[in-house]
């Protein structure tokens, strides 16, 4: 039987296929799902770690693995691999993400992202603040960035989970927050967690950057260029002495941001190609499968398509559920795993380190990210978008405490020779950011008053 003409596609057991295949998709793009993964491979992590195969665990992320060429050898531990390694794509990704909220997004307009830009200072600085106030005179005083940060997995996925009971632009003020917290925290990674400098490294990985930034200028948009090059950035980093994540934030900025033909170009394009498509069709006897014509259009549009888009958006859409999905769950199993104990808990109550990190999470970022927004706004810089009240932003205030992927992956480079500081620093964080999103929850959900009127539903 024919496939062209009228026949309806998709076939019969395709269309079974689909209605089984399409919930399971929207389930994968939902904004909840990464979050629900984080939590589940933290449970698992923390059971591991309490269990018979705590060694085992320990054991395995303690394994070196690598390459090896002859005499050369790369190696690192498998814990090292996901920390250094894997996480550098999340970086990436966020550097994706930055870059386009500043071109395009939030931070262009002023008026919107002046208070987002103050919310975010005070729920950086008085965190740190807290924090060194409690540790100024201790060892535990190099910790101070582990409460500036803010995990977006988490925070948006509670904000998902409120659906029609806060305004829509809630979920774009606090994305916008984040990703300037985030940029402080790589910050303060990159020059207040740096013990060593190697000078030679260093200007090769700025020498590739500006070979990318050129290759940009130039109009080149082979990803194989940038990962390539991005790849040799990393190294380089690696051996520099700035922890090697920093590498994806700074790759990103160099990735094109401009599409290769104008919108006017795409339309006429694609116009002419559907004209050309549909004579061919008209004549057409065979299936599109025997039609050498019909395929080459088909893969012409595609061009068409790719050259009127940019490399930044693509890239963006492309790695964004890999990295939730997959990357930061495993980051979760490779270092949420801390052993806890009843002894451990009640000593948060007494250890510095513990209530620096836990009253600078939770207290910190709602009260320092309520505080500047509302003078920003007193000052009238810049306003809050339509929907959105000084009561939302209390309790975003409190959802942007759940620190814990930045927060553990600032604790891992603050305390890596300690590793009792450490478990006490997880465990406070673990703490401070279940704390945080169910006071974050239950004040938006309860005390904000917001209609959910049909303007503002998701």
């Amino acid at each position: 039987m024919s496939e062209n003409g009228n026949t309806n596609y998709p076939k019969p057991l395709e269309a079974r296929f689909e209605r089984v295949l399409t919930p399971f998709q929207e389930f994968i793009r939902d904004q909840t799902t990464g979050s629900i993964l984080l939590i589940l491979c933290t449970v698992i992590a923390l059971f591991i770690a309490n269990s018979p195969l705590a060694h085992d665990y320990e054991t395995f992320l303690e394994m070196h693995t690598g390459f090896v060429f002859g005499e050369w050898s790369f190696k690192m531990s498998v814990r090292h691999w996901i920390n250094d390694g894997l996480m550098s794509l999340f970086f990436f990704v966020l550097g994706l993400e930055i870059k386009r909220e500043i071109l395009v997004g939030e931070l262009k307009d002023p008026q919107q992202s002046l208070p987002v830009i103050a919310a975010a200072l005070g729920g950086m600085l008085l965190p740190a603040a807290i924090f060194f106030a409690f540790n100024a005179n201790s060892t535990m005083a190099h910790g101070w960035g582990i409460p500036m940060a803010t995990d977006t997995a988490f925070a948006v996925g509670v904000l998902a989970l409120l659906g029609r009971r806060i305004p829509l632009a809630l979920i774009t003020f606090l994305t916008a927050l984040a990703i300037i917290d985030d940029l402080g925290a790589i910050l303060v990674i990159a020059i207040f967690y740096t013990e060593t400098i190697s000078l030679p490294f260093l200007s090769l990985a700025g020498l590739l950057l500006i070979a990318l930034a050129g290759c940009n200028a130039f109009g080149c948009r082979r990803p194989v260029v940038y990962i390539v090059v991005g790849g040799l950035v990393w190294l380089a980093m690696l051996g520099s002495g700035v922890h090697a994540t920093v590498a994806g934030i700074l790759v990103a900025l160099t990735i094109p941001a401009r599409p290769k033909r104008g919108a006017t170009w795409f339309m006429h394009r694609t116009r002419n190609l559907i004209d050309e498509f549909e004579n061919i069709e008209k004549e057409s006897v065979r299936p599109i499968l025997g039609e050498e014509q019909q395929h080459e259009v088909v893969e012409r549009v595609q061009d068409t398509a790719e050259k009127a888009s940019t490399p930044l958006r693509r890239w963006e859409n492309f790695l964004e559920h890999p990295v939730a999905l997959f990357i930061m769950p495993v980051f979760a199993l490779a270092n949420a795993g801390i052993p806890v104990s009843f002894k451990t808990l009640t000593s948060l109550g007494t250890d510095t380190l513990g209530l620096g990190i836990i009253l600078g999470l939770v207290a910190g970022k709602s009260i320092g990210i309520s505080l500047l927004t509302w003078f920003a706004l007193r000052l009238h810089l810049g306003h809050l978008a339509q929907g959105i009240t000084m009561r939302h932003i209390i309790g975003i205030g409190l959802l942007a405490g759940m620190g814990f992927t930045m927060s553990i992956f600032i604790a891992g480079l603050g305390f890596a020779n300690t590793p009792e500081a450490l478990v006490s620093a997880k465990t406070a964080i673990l703490l401070a950011s279940l704390i945080a999103g169910i006071s974050g929850f239950l004040w938006l959900r309860f005390l904000t008053g917001y209609p959910g009127n049909s303007t503002n539903r998701r």
